[in-house]
């Protein structure tokens, strides 16, 4: 949960979209004076929904208030696929998950019962990227090694279109917030742009003189990061295709690249053992972002934008203040590489995923490890939380996904 508000508008029969953040919202902010003066400086806050806006505010604070000393347990060991899983991914209210797997299967499961509830099958090689088109959940985007994508109902499981063009694996893909795109990014070195409804092909993004391997849209949805193995981000305008920027400084592979909430900053990790910060809009780099001993494996911004988590093959994960650019904790304990790190909605908690076979969650401010979640007999490689921060998914090597609550 960032601590903002997306308002929606049509403007020339376009919808557009604008992000209020509300970084400095506490638990006993006056919501009304509080809309009140975000009303001052915002044309798009009429007399008619202004009710509503407090309302939405006061939502936020009932959140910020909540105390936090969650305990997960272990809910349920889902034997998921009969061949190793891929990822693991929930819907925004974390009512239903998905894995992918090698045995070219994604299956779709209840995260109240462990139920599966689907199996979604049709591609021809390992299903390796997987996602909701969040925040509504009613579909759902595979990309395999068979290097299509394919578009599926979540409710009935049918597959509405096959996405074909690459001649090479789909390694990654992401839906716009809006959910009228899908972007899959290929070993073949180029990202396409693929249009939810018609079903075709919009643009090709091609630039890259290596594989692609992280993607990432923007709130607004008129930008997207691509980072690759030519050690280079590009940012490319959605609506032309046009690329804007190559984000140049990288001295090894990028492993991950993703915006914070507001668009202004792009943050990319690399094999380089260094993470770094961009200007979204000039594509000027901003900060390097030391201290691990080994390849930044995973990179993410909290919901704020606030503050940067990096996880590294040295076993650490670092938190980073984006502003300052310090290092503001360190989290060491795990005991083997960590893959993947991700905060929880508040942004006070970050998980971690290693290959020592555990997750652990910790305390983002201070770097206090929390919690160790253990049981899986292989590799972690990857870790969730739903929207609400109750629930963690864990997929592992092991063949199996773990729901704590």
């Amino acid at each position: 949960f960032f601590k903002g508000i997306i308002l929606e508008y049509v403007q020339g029969g376009e919808t557009k979209t604008r992000s209020i953040d509300l970084l400095n919202l506490r638990p006993d902010t006056d919501a009304i004076a509080l809309v009140e003066e975000i009303r001052k400086g915002e044309a798009l806050i009429t007399a008619s929904c202004k009710e509503h806006v407090i309302h939405l505010v006061q939502r936020l604070q009932e959140k910020l208030g909540e105390k936090e000393d969650h305990k997960f347990h272990l809910f349920k060991v889902l034997r998921a696929h009969i061949l190793p899983l891929t990822n693991v991914a929930f819907n925004k209210s974390g009512s239903r998950f998905i894995t992918g797997s090698y045995d070219r299967t994604c299956k779709v499961w209840d995260t109240a019962s462990g139920e599966e509830l689907r199996t979604l099958e049709g591609h021809g090689n390992v299903v390796y990227a997987i996602a909701f088109n969040n925040p509504y959940g009613d579909k759902i985007a595979t990309g395999s090694f068979d290097k299509t994508c394919k578009l599926w109902s979540t409710e009935t499981g049918k597959c509405y279109h096959t996405f074909r063009g690459h001649n090479a694996e789909i390694v990654c893909l992401s839906f716009n917030l809006q959910s009228t795109l899908v972007a899959t990014g290929s070993m073949d070195t180029t990202a396409k742009l693929w249009d939810i409804e018609k079903g075709e092909e919009i643009v090709t993004l091609s630039g890259h003189s290596a594989e692609i391997i992280a993607l990432s849209f923007n709130t607004t949805g008129d930008r997207i990061i691509t980072g690759s193995f030519d050690h280079t981000v590009a940012v490319w305008d959605v609506g032309t295709g046009r690329m804007l920027h190559t984000l140049i400084g990288h001295r090894g592979e990028i492993s991950s690249a993703q915006f914070n909430w507001d668009c202004s900053l792009i943050v990319t990790g690399s094999m380089d053992k260094t993470c770094m910060l961009w200007n979204a809009m000039t594509g000027t780099h901003i900060a390097t972002l030391t201290g691990h001993s080994d390849e930044i494996l995973d990179v993410c911004f909290d919901y704020a934008g606030q503050r940067i988590a990096t996880a590294s093959a040295d076993g650490s994960a670092r938190v980073y203040n984006a502003e300052t650019k310090k290092c503001i904790a360190k989290l060491e304990g795990h005991g083997g590489e960590i893959s993947m790190v991700c905060f929880n909605p508040k942004g006070n908690r970050i998980l971690t995923a290693s290959s020592d076979k555990t997750a652990r969650l910790w305390d983002a401010a201070t770097g206090h490890c929390l919690q160790i979640l253990e049981g899986h007999t292989d590799e972690i490689f990857s870790c969730a939380f739903n929207y609400k921060g109750d629930i963690i998914i864990t997929g592992s090597k092991d063949n199996t996904c773990r729901i704590w609550h």
